[in-house]
């Protein structure tokens, strides 16, 4: 929407030279005044006395009042004449002063209008004194680099979702059209296929679900806010795998103790159920899983490690990217890939920091510190 009524540098010169030209006619009229005054006040001719001016007799009443008046009109003439001067010069001087100082922000207008998707990398840069417009176009750079941010990391998410949401797709498609193409397909077939697109399709629910959950902790507001036992929510989201923890033969260890945090219990449920899961599928047979619950350094600590492959500390990070598993992107055949992504959502919108690193001999420990419920509350 374009901008209407005169800009900035215009109302900035009206307005100084208003001011200027208000004042100007207020000290005129003073000084008009006091000339007349002082002339005034000069010591007057007897009464009844006479004087000749320019060849024309005067009484002295009229010669006082003439000298009073001319003098006022010397003062008035000059003094037109200077206010005329300062108001021309006013509007000059503010005019040309109001484009040094507008510039920079002219700079900033002219480089938010040049922005878009394509050319977030671009920024003002502003040289010169730092006042208040170079502190608002430092201010605009780093806003530019959160949105740079943010859009890269939308765009790698886009993709990584578009190509997490074909693989399912493309196995439905795969499989009716064999199906549909052979005609002797007989019952064990179509069952077969059937089972085919039901797996294909719950690990696109799962996907779905996922990313429907990632958006709404990266939204930053949290709808429930209520005090919770981490431990009940734990206990609860290790129901949940314990059955394929004990398939695979994992050693699990418990070290737990009632904490209260405040938040949303669901949420928080899933935060404890993302990571038991990642304990357990990313486990070797045989191997073990450690869980503890307690406060640590003023703050509630859920800590999951578990043994698994070797993770080397560089890869750590990038497990927290969406559709990383592992270390391996994209080719799990089970889960989304999204678990870690959305940990790290949830826990940073109930004001709490997630970390991890890997477990000598391998596997990874991963450490969730959320505040009290005595320090939200």
């Amino acid at each position: 929407m374009r901008r209407r009524g005169p800009g900035l540098r215009v109302r900035l010169t009206l307005l100084a030279t208003v001011l200027v030209a208000g004042v100007s006619a207020l000290l005129l009229w003073l000084g008009w005044m006091l000339v007349g005054n002082v002339v005034g006040a000069a010591p007057s001719l007897p009464a009844g006395s006479t004087v000749t001016v320019q060849g024309t007799e005067l009484d002295a009443e009229q010669f006082s009042a003439l000298l009073r008046d001319r003098a006022r009109e010397e003062v008035l003439d000059a003094g037109v004449m200077a206010f005329l001067c300062v108001v021309a010069a006013t509007a000059l001087l503010v005019w040309t002063v109001s484009d040094r100082v507008l510039r920079p922000l002219h700079e900033v207008t002219h480089a938010a209008r040049r922005l878009s998707a394509e050319s977030l990398g671009e920024r003002i840069e502003l040289t010169g004194p730092r006042d208040e417009v170079a502190d608002l176009a430092d201010t605009f750079d780093e806003m530019l680099d959160r949105l740079q941010a943010s859009f890269e990391a939308q765009r790698r998410f886009v993709a990584n979702a578009s190509h997490e949401l074909r693989t399912p797709l493309a196995v439905v498609r795969t499989e009716l059209d064999v199906t549909l193409s052979d005609p002797s397909a007989d019952t064990e077939e179509l069952r077969r296929m059937a089972g085919v697109v039901r797996q294909a399709t719950l690990r696109a629910e799962q996907l779905v679900e996922g990313l429907l959950l990632l958006a709404r902790t990266d939204g930053g507001g949290l709808a429930v806010r209520e005090a919770v036992d981490l431990t009940v929510l734990v206990t609860s989201a290790w129901h949940a795998v314990r059955a394929e923890a004990a398939q695979r033969g994992l050693d699990v260890t418990m070290d737990t103790r009632p904490e209260l945090v405040v938040g949303d219990p669901a949420l928080l449920e899933r935060v404890a159920g993302n990571l038991l899961e990642n304990a357990v599928r990313h486990n070797v047979d045989g191997g073990w899983i450690k869980v503890s619950v307690g406060e640590c350094d003023g703050r509630i600590r859920l800590a999951v490690s578990s043994s698994g492959p070797e993770l080397p500390p560089a890869q750590i990070p990038e497990l927290f990217e969406p559709f990383r598993r592992g270390g391996v992107a994209r080719t799990a055949k089970h889960g989304a890939g999204l678990g870690l992504s959305i940990v790290r959502a949830v826990v940073n919108a109930h004001g709490g920091d997630v970390q991890a690193e890997p477990v000598v001999g391998g596997g990874l420990a991963v450490r969730v510190d959320l505040p009290t419920a005595t320090a939200t509350l």
